[in-house]
């Protein structure tokens, strides 16, 4: 990344069809497949998440710049940089995109963090797990009108995977052109 360039502001998410991401504070489903292709997409970038993400989390995400969006003004997390906006937090993941020479940011959850950035993002990696779990927790509703899918994989279930799925890159249109 050149030092007058913006890194792209990416959402990577895996949503059921019925809008479930997540349930009791994790993933409603295991499809390691999904989150190898999930760290070949963020490694050597910063990431962004919410508390209760970084919590789910078994430790800090190695190589990257894991940075938790909070309310809590003392939580102090090792192995992270928390902030308490998300202006704070674009712009601290801006300054690690550079230092790193990444050409994208990483949104890597929950709902509220997705929601906060959904009107910022230029694009989004979405998994589609081909299954409708029981959760609490959804991902916001994206207007498709605004985005334009540039790819679309259809992964049968391997074995060691709860569920099939489909990933698609959705790119946000650019208005005014034709």
């Amino acid at each position: 990344m050149t030092e007058s360039m913006t890194p792209v502001i990416s959402l990577i998410v895996a949503v059921a069809e019925n809008g479930v991401i997540g349930r009791d504070g994790a993933m409603p489903w295991r499809i390691p497949s999904d989150l190898r292709a999930f760290r070949r997409l963020t490694l050597d970038k910063p990431v962004i998440m919410g508390r209760k993400t970084f919590a789910a989390l078994p430790k800090p995400l190695d190589k990257r710049d894991n940075i938790v969006l909070t309310r809590h003004r003392d939580f102090a997390p090792q192995g992270a940089i928390a902030v308490e906006s998300p202006k704070q937090a674009l712009k601290v993941a801006a300054g690690c995109a550079q230092a790193r020479a990444a050409e994208e940011i990483m949104v890597i959850g929950g709902a509220d963090i997705y929601a906060a950035f959904m009107a910022d993002a230029q694009r989004i990696y979405l998994t589609r797990v081909h299954a409708s779990p029981e959760g609490d927790v959804f991902f916001p509703k994206i207007d498709l009108g605004e985005w334009q899918e540039t790819g679309r994989i259809r992964h049968p279930r391997e074995a060691s995977d709860a569920f099939d799925y489909t990933t698609s890159v959705l790119e946000r249109k650019v208005s005014g052109i034709a």
